[in-house]
Order: structure tokens, then C-alpha cells, then sequence
């Protein structure tokens, strides 16, 4: 067996490891699929007659890869506000599996993506290599340009946002969850009696222009027509805590499209802001709930 076929089979060897942790910092299958194909690019490339962990190497290059592309993304700036179109993903046998990519979220968690997206992309490649895939910080270091410390400190702000630091401050969080966990369902399911029992009788629904664009309306005022409003809607919304209070959000693939906050008063919804615009959505103070507070 020549070099370049031993080098192409030990890179099968590594191709789900490798595109699991691509997607982890880029939350696209095909972006997760475009960082792996440049490291194959690079590996055949390069000299390796030196390296004695290729898997190792070959992680290294991922993170490279992707940590360039997260910044691309973000000095573009060119998130779509359109309607989300999953991406097709081609399997093995040539055929199509539109599921795919979601059961790749599901996996991760899509109220992981949505707060890894909010982060900056050396706290992101930093957290994910060693929070998730255990790579020791005097590796992570080289990869995003910072020394050891300052490697290990982005991964820990970067753990704080995720864990949400302060969420157990308010020990009204649980209730919170409960009342959004409720008025979600009862939207997803088309449950009008249930909006109606989470919802205050003079609720108001505001929303920003891009907000409004993805099928909403700028103002809606009162029970009867916010609950018609969000019958069957809601489908793609999770709770997340949103500066400091229980909320929701809209990520496709992990890519933030909306924010809403809840205004809560004596066990009901009062008020309902839902954010779309790009430059509001950077704002926001994100992090993951627990299953229940």
C-alpha cells in the first residue's frame, strides 16, 4: 500500500469523528462536511512522515478549519432572515435524507447550538474541543492563538454562557419555564383553551419589523386574538433563558433566526416581544435551560 492510500483509509477511519466535531463548532452539516473536506485536502498536502497521532492532527486541522469559517461568518454577516429550507444531505447510497442534519442537532442539543452560536469563535472552538471532545488546553492554545491560560479562560466564559451562570439566582425560573413550557405546547398543538390559560386577558404581542416578516404581526392585543394568532405556530420555538429570564428562541441548525421574551405577571403572560433583527440578536444574554429549573 502506497502513502496516499494508507492516508486515505486512516482518514475514513476518522471522517464521522472529525465531522462530528465540525459540526459541534459550525452547527451546518454542509459546512461541517466543506471544513472535513479541506482537512483531506491539507492531509494529502502535507508532510506526516513526523506525525505520530494522526487522529490528533487531523482534529487540529478541523478546528483550524472551522475556527477560519466562524470568523468569515462573522465579519460576512450574511445569516439568511428568509424562511429556513433544511439542507439535503446525500447518504452513501446516493440517495437523499432531509432528516438528517435534524437528528445531527438533536444529538448536540439545539439549545446548545443556539448558545455556541452567540459566542465568540475562539471561546466556541476552545469549549467544544475540550468540553466536549477532552482535548487538553496546551493543544487547544496553537489552534485559536492564545497561550495556555488564556486558552483555558475562554473555554471557561464560554462554559459560564452555557450553563447559564447566574440562572438559579431567581427562584422564580421554574415557574417561569412552566408557564412559556405551557403556552408552547398549547401553540404547537393548536390548543386554544390552552393559550387561553396561560395568557392574560389584555396580553400584548409586539414584534419587530423582521419578526413580523417570518409570518407574525407588528401588535396584537388581547387573549382571544393572540391565542387564534399562535394556534399551530411555535413548532420550531424552545425556551432558553434570555438575559436572565425564561424566553424562547427560533434556530434553525442552531443559526438564531428570533428571540421572544415573556413579561409574566401572577402566573400569566402579559407581554410578548419577539426580536428578528440581526443586530438586536447579537444583544442578547443567551443560555441553556435545564429540562426544569
Amino acid at each position: 500500500m502506497n502513502e496516499q492510500n494508507f492516508l486515505a483509509e486512516k482518514f475514513e477511519e476518522n471522517r464521522s469523528h472529525l465531522r462530528r466535531v465540525a459540526y459541534r463548532m459550525l452547527g451546518s452539516l454542509s459546512e461541517a462536511d466543506d471544513a472535513v473536506q479541506e482537512a483531506w485536502l491539507r492531509l494529502a498536502r502535507a508532510d506526516t512522515s513526523d506525525v505520530r497521532n494522526l487522529s490528533g492532527w487531523l482534529t487540529t486541522v478541523v478546528a483550524r478549519v472551522c475556527l477560519d469559517m466562524l470568523r468569515g461568518r462573522k465579519s460576512r454577516r450574511e445569516e439568511p432572515m428568509g424562511p429556513y429550507v433544511p439542507e439535503p444531505v446525500v447518504g452513501r447510497d446516493g440517495g437523499i435524507d432531509p432528516g438528517h442534519e435534524a437528528r445531527m442537532a438533536d444529538s448536540v442539543g439545539l439549545a446548545l447550538l443556539v448558545v455556541l452560536e452567540t459566542l465568540a469563535p475562539a471561546e466556541r472552538i476552545a469549549f467544544v474541543l475540550h468540553d466536549m471532545f477532552d482535548l487538553p488546553f496546551d493543544e487547544i492554545a496553537p489552534i485559536v492563538g492564545r497561550s495556555e491560560a488564556a486558552a483555558r479562560q475562554l473555554a471557561s466564559r464560554a462554559r459560564r454562557r452555557v450553563q447559564g451562570a447566574d440562572k438559579n439566582a431567581d427562584a422564580d425560573l421554574a415557574s417561569q419555564q412552566e408557564i412559556v413550557d405551557a403556552f408552547l405546547a398549547a401553540s404547537r398543538n393548536g390548543d386554544f383553551e390552552g393559550l387561553l390559560a396561560v395568557l392574560d386577558p389584555d396580553v400584548v404581542v409586539l414584534a419587530d419589523d423582521a419578526a413580523a416578516r417570518l409570518g407574525g404581526s407588528r401588535e396584537l392585543r388581547g387573549a382571544d386574538a393572540v391565542a387564534k394568532a399562535f394556534m399551530g405556530r411555535a413548532r420550531a420555538a424552545q425556551t432558553a433563558l434570555v438575559d436572565g429570564t425564561v424566553g424562547a428562541v427560533v434556530a434553525p441548525r442552531g443559526r438564531l433566526l428570533l428571540v421572544v421574551n415573556f413579561t409574566i405577571a401572577n402566573g400569566k403572560i402579559v407581554e410578548i416581544n419577539a426580536v428578528g433583527d440581526p443586530a438586536r440578536l447579537g444583544e442578547f444574554d443567551l443560555a441553556v435551560l435545564d429540562e426544569r429549573c
